[in-house]
């Protein structure tokens, strides 16, 4: 039979366990600096890349030990790490995309009018209805055509897929032509597909349209301001690059700091 020393066994219960206790914050120091070790290391590493993905790693490692991203902040609340649009690869096709389409809303003086969005599900250029259309109709206005035109130049020269949707806001409409905001939506995200097609002669099969009546908001119906931005069509440019998907804008943060 195994016997226990019995002058061991005395000696381990009168060990204080307080004094273990304090022992453990060398076991936490340790780990720490461990962990920036490490980081130190990785940055080493990325001396000669290129400064999007070292962005990347460093917004990565913030989030891996648990510091509140709003934490460090510069005098105008900003965040000390660039927005999404900065954080995206130069070189990448995505990169050179936003650029066309902000340059192109830029010449033609539209900022008001167009918004160009980082999302999930790809590029969004949003125009207002009051840009593209008259109210209660369905056709392309005459003003909007030049710009449409610049957009099919981009459009034709990649290879995205694209997704046109339209959008309404929530009052009732109801038309011969249009029994509800659901066929005006489609109709025109339809129209804008069609003119695509006839002027810039894009592949059919790279395209597609939707209509969303009034069930897609991105603002409260309450007020007319707020009812003229949900009438919009988005033309989508599907993102096939799943590495840029990750850095995403937030869409309700840009309309707020409007």
């Amino acid at each position: 039979m195994f016997k226990v020393n019995k002058k061991y066994e005395k000696k381990t219960r009168s060990e204080n366990p307080s004094k273990i206790a304090k022992d453990l914050w060398a076991i936490v120091y340790s780990g720490f600096v461990l962990i920036l070790l490490c980081f130190f290391i990785m940055l080493s590493s990325f001396a000669t890349m290129e400064e999007t993905k070292v962005l990347r790693f460093v917004k990565s490692f913030v989030h891996a030990v648990n510091i509140h991203t709003g934490g460090l902040k510069l005098d105008s609340g900003k965040e000390i790490l660039p927005d999404p649009f900065a954080i995206i690869e130069k070189n990448s096709k995505i990169s050179r995309l936003l650029k066309e389409l902000q340059e192109s809303v830029k010449n033609f003086k539209l900022e008001k009018e167009i918004y160009i969005i980082m999302t999930e599900k790809g590029i969004v250029t949003r125009l207002s209805d009051t840009f593209l259309f008259d109210a209660g109709v369905a056709e392309i206005a005459q003003k909007a055509k030049p710009l449409l035109n610049r957009l099919g130049n981009i459009i034709s020269s990649t290879t995205c897929n694209l997704r046109i949707e339209g959008h309404t806001d929530n009052q009732a409409i109801h038309t011969e032509k249009f029994p509800s905001n659901w066929e005006l939506s489609t109709a025109r995200a339809v129209n804008v597909l069609r003119y695509f097609i006839e002027k810039n002669n894009i592949p059919i099969r790279r395209l597609s349209a939707e209509g969303f009546g009034e069930f897609r908001p991105i603002f409260s119906n309450d007020t007319p301001v707020n009812r003229a931005k949900n009438r919009r069509v988005e033309i989508v440019f599907v993102n096939d690059d799943p590495d840029n998907s990750k850095e995403v804008i937030n869409e309700k943060k840009i309309y707020q700091e409007e």
